[in-house]
């Protein structure tokens, strides 16, 4: 274990039971199977994948909102995947992808916000609790007037500021951000993703950012790890995976990002994905991937790719590297 990261996960688990129609007959979803990873403290990790391949509950297991299957969870060098998790629940935040599911209607704002205070004990009395609730607000761009209101009365850019807000309000050095600008419109994902930055650099927070959009994680993330069907197929520096992408997953996700540019446009090559994602309680034998992949033979069938570092700090799962690049 190194202490260079601020949080890592070790072979990470998280299996669900699925009831099968035979008796006694128990089948599982491999949501999230054998992952490593570890972000450096101030440092912003993307993780992409098209939906239903285990982002978010990486995401979640990392903060054991799910118990791990398996696996081990570090922070601060420390094992805390069997631990009390209240005082790592300081340190440790999430803001979730659907503003309108995740705030309490019945809740004002100042409340929702000084509810994490109070667990955590952060303020002596009322004056001081509700100094740091609109410390908080002005900090996401809202005032004090918005801590009377209640979720309904804003939009949804301001709700997920409320939601960034409950997150900062306890003061935590690791967020994870589950795809918290997917359902917002086009114009409101700048400004989020710019508060997200700022807030970043001010306060020297450690992300792990969670998207399908590769395009907002690329302008977001300093590296990228790129998961399909509950594993991760490749990890790199940002800017190395966008331009020497190593996985024929990683290149036909990397070829749909929209090129501002029309003639670029139309000289770059779309790589389109035969068929459907498999299902995760039926995933395919060896490699996970080969079912749509153009590269595939009888050894991707028969043995999953090993996980390796390929170039310095490029790390990809695929036996037929030599022929996709």
């Amino acid at each position: 274990m190194e202490d260079k990261y601020l949080v890592e996960v070790q072979n990470l688990q998280q299996y669900f039971p699925v009831s099968g129609n035979k008796l006694f007959q128990k089948k599982v979803v491999k949501a999230v199977d054998n992952v490593s990873f570890g972000i450096k403290k101030g440092e912003t990790l993307g993780l992409v994948g098209e939906s239903g391949c285990g982002k978010t509950t990486t995401g979640r297991t990392l903060l054991r909102l799910h118990e791990p299957t398996a696996g081990k969870i570090f922070f601060e060098g420390k094992d805390i995947t069997k631990v009390n998790m209240l005082p790592y629940r300081r340190k440790m935040q999430i803001v979730f992808q659907d503003p309108y599911a995740s705030l309490d209607p019945r809740m004002t704002v100042g409340d929702i916000i000084g509810e994490a205070i109070d667990i955590h004990h952060m303020a002596s009395n009322k004056k001081e609790r509700q100094e740091q609730i609109i410390s908080v607000l002005s900090t996401v761009g809202l005032n004090s007037e918005h801590a009377n209101r209640y979720p309904h009365e804003f939009s949804g850019g301001q709700r997920q500021r409320v939601g960034i807000a409950r997150a900062l309000a306890v003061d935590p050095q690791f967020i994870v951000c589950d795809e918290p600008v997917s359902a917002l419109d086009v114009s409101i994902q700048a400004q989020v993703v710019n508060m997200f930055e700022q807030l970043q650099e001010e306060r020297g927070l450690t992300y792990l950012f969670i998207a399908h959009d590769l395009s907002i994680v690329k302008h977001i993330s300093n590296r990228i790890g790129v998961m399909y069907l509950g594993k991760l197929v490749e990890l790199a520096d940002s800017y190395e995976l966008t331009f020497h992408s190593l996985h024929p997953y990683t290149k036909s996700l990397i070829s749909a990002i929209p090129i501002a540019d029309p003639k670029l446009s139309r000289e770059s090559k779309r790589i389109v994905l035969e068929g459907d994602v498999p299902s995760p309680v039926n995933p395919p034998s060896g490699c996970h991937f080969r079912t749509r992949c153009p590269y595939a033979d009888q050894l991707c069938a028969e043995k999953e790719p090993e996980w390796k570092e390929v170039a310095s700090n490029h790390y990809a799962a695929c036996h037929h590297l030599d022929k996709v690049n």
